[in-house]
């Protein structure tokens, strides 16, 4: 399996605008902190080869062996208020697009609030933060990982689901492009939910979920709302929690 390195000129050379700025590293903590530790503007993203303390969701680690996965953060700021519940859900759409459409499958699909996953796992997360007067959003994508390579048995990789050896260069300029394309349309007014529909493994399936009291509520996930809650069918509005998909 031929894992090439990342390289700045190739990525920024496959996006046409001006509106992201992608810098390469070859080891950080987190990309999150490392873009943390500069002086943002709008679009500034950091892509790491590895990062030793990655995290995720509720403070779980994101772990990955170099030159497989693409770990990434960037800088936004929203000019929409009260309704940032959306930008998660907005990247997750952005990942699954992208990867359907560099794998020329469906094979991808949204877990609500932030997981890209498919038939043999979670390939993809997402971890937002708020940040100055924006928000980083923190990206891992499993790409060429092998099954001995993965941290859990939870997850899974691109290589894994589709036998594919995607070009990390043009993937991540791929995910960025499809974010813009939709935060753009979100941040004009356009109403997103069509399109997080059709993507969304959640939506119309019945679910349990966790929350961060340890309390679980059982239900059918019949969409979400204009701060990016999920909606059940008995009338539940959840803003954090963990889902788990039912058979």
């Amino acid at each position: 399996m031929i894992r090439a390195y990342l390289d700045e000129s190739i990525i920024s050379a496959a996006l046409p605008s001006n509106y992201w700025r992608v810098r390469v590293v070859e080891e950080v903590g987190s990309t999150q902190d490392e873009l943390k530790n500069e002086l943002v503007s709008n679009g500034d993203c950091v892509v790491a080869e590895f990062q030793h303390a990655g995290r995720g969701r509720l403070d779980r680690k994101f772990e990955s062996v170099p030159k497989v996965a693409l770990l990434f953060s960037f800088y936004i700021e929203p000019i929409r208020s009260g309704e940032w519940g959306w930008i998660p859900l907005i990247a997750g759409a952005a990942i699954a697009r992208s990867l359907n459409e560099a794998t020329q499958s469906q094979n991808f699909k949204t877990k609500w609030p932030n997981d890209v996953i498919c038939e043999s796992g979670k390939v993809s997360g997402v971890l937002c933060e708020y940040y100055g007067k924006g928000v980083v959003v923190g990206i891992g994508i499993n790409v060429s990982t092998q099954l001995h390579e993965l941290p859990v048995s939870t997850a899974t990789s691109i290589f894994i689901e589709t036998g594919l050896e995607l070009n990390r260069n043009q993937l991540i300029a791929l995910v960025l492009l499809r974010f813009e394309e939709l935060f753009q349309r979100w941040e004009s007014g356009v109403d997103l939910l069509p399109n997080y529909r059709a993507l969304s493994q959640t939506i119309g399936s019945d679910v349990e979920v966790s929350l961060p009291n340890s309390t679980k509520i059982n239900g059918r996930a019949i969409g979400v709302d204009g701060e990016g809650r999920l909606i059940l069918e008995s009338g539940d509005l959840i803003s954090v929690g963990d889902v788990l998909h039912l058979r």
